[in-house]
């Protein structure tokens, strides 16, 4: 029998889990791993182009840099898969998988776990990468902000790039927050080889457990999916779902979290800030507002990243609004990505008991979890609580 969701538990990396369900509308199949781990790549490293780029980046000034990846940007913003902004192979794979599995079972619908707990529709998590000292600076204002609109936020702190005291890591915990490692440096060697990974290991757990930390981001977003589950933490949040302009482009092309072993997966699922206001100079939040709707139709999760090292007051104002726009929509689950990670495994746990069984699941076992029936309509995948 599976234990109640507790965010405060405390996570034990050697915990086996298997999430295997026979059919849930928000478990990929295996043969979407083709897709969820990059394998259409035809090689997991960054982009040549930017392979030439960044070996001269220390030498060019700041406005010589931005036209170059400007320039960049506008061929791959043009790339054809995964599409961008959004792409929605696997989310229309599911819906066509359900109807499938509905017409075979000769129903209209299905009975699951609602993705989300408490029956809310879709959920969001805040998450920040701090670069360096100008990011510690800022970091009270962003904190300040999401307080007053009724958020709490996951901090990102590279370990040995700059200075990160204890008082550091109170100021977001005694905000509510989480922290997070992103990283031992930022210098884009961990995934660069067998070596540099498994020697990193062993300060990525010490610096996890020091800073009672469970969740990893790569720095520049560097992955490689056949080692994922290697990382001691409970989730790893590095993979977009589709993102051309990255040193490492590509994505995950999915909406929900999923599994490296133990390891869940949150996908960043909106635009970088970076890349929303300095790469391709937006002056408004339309494209992080046109996604969440279409993550929320989908009943998916808005993962948005924002580094307070480029967070000026004209692009606080934007964030602000944005932070508006979600408070707006209703049925979200704001939470913090290591709820929503811990939700994960239990929800796994839940629609493998829930399949295996004809009858309904005894209370103290769902908990917080709703049970919803499932049907396809339209190329998406409707959850009716």
């Amino acid at each position: 029998m599976s234990t109640p969701f507790d965010p405060a538990t405390p996570f034990d990396p050697a915990t086996p889990f298997d999430p295997a369900t026979s059919f849930d509308p928000a478990t990929p199949r295996p043969e979407d791993a083709h897709y969820l781990h990059e394998h259409y790549r035809s090689r997991n490293a960054p982009s040549p182009a930017l392979g030439l780029f960044y070996p001269i980046k220390p030498a060019l000034p700041w406005s010589a840099q931005m036209a170059i990846r400007r320039s960049l940007a506008r061929r791959q913003a043009r790339r054809a898969f995964p599409a961008w902004p959004i792409e929605p192979l696997l989310v229309r794979s599911r819906a066509e998988a359900l109807a499938r599995e509905l017409s075979s079972l000769g129903t209209a619908r299905l009975r699951t776990i609602n993705p989300w707990p408490q029956g809310h529709r879709f959920a969001v998590i805040l998450t920040h990468d701090v670069e360096g000292p100008l990011g510690m600076k800022r970091m009270p204002a962003l904190l300040d902000l999401e307080r007053r609109h009724g958020f709490v936020s996951s901090w990102n702190f590279v370990a040995e790039a700059y200075r990160v005291t204890e008082a550091d890591l109170a100021t977001v915990r005694g905000a509510g927050g989480e922290i997070g490692l992103h990283g031992i440096t930022h210098d884009g060697r961990l995934f660069r080889d067998r070596t540099s990974f498994e020697a990193s290991l062993r300060k990525i757990r010490s610096y996890l457990e020091s800073w009672q930390a469970v969740g990893f981001r790569s720095p520049s977003t560097l992955r490689n999916a056949a080692w994922m589950h290697e990382l001691p933490c409970l989730y790893d949040s590095s993979f977009p779902d589709t993102d051309p302009f990255q040193p490492q482009p590509g994505g995950c092309c999915w909406i929900f979290p999923f599994f490296f072993g133990d390891v869940v997966e949150l996908p960043i699922t909106l635009d970088q800030d970076h890349t929303l206001f300095v790469l391709l100079r937006e002056r408004s939040i339309e494209r992080w507002t046109q996604k969440s709707r279409w993550i929320i139709e989908h009943s998916g999760l808005i993962n948005v990243l924002v580094h307070p090292d480029y967070m000026d007051a004209q692009r606080l104002a934007l964030y602000e609004r944005f932070l508006e726009f979600l408070s707006e929509q209703e049925g979200g689950w704001h939470a913090l990505p290591r709820e929503v990670a811990q939700w994960w495994r239990k929800r796994a746990a839940l629609c493998a008991q829930l399949n295996s069984s004809n009858d309904e699941l005894p209370g103290e076992v769902i908990g917080e979890a709703t049970l919803a029936w499932a049907h396809a309509e339209e190329g998406r995948v409707v959850y009716d609580v």
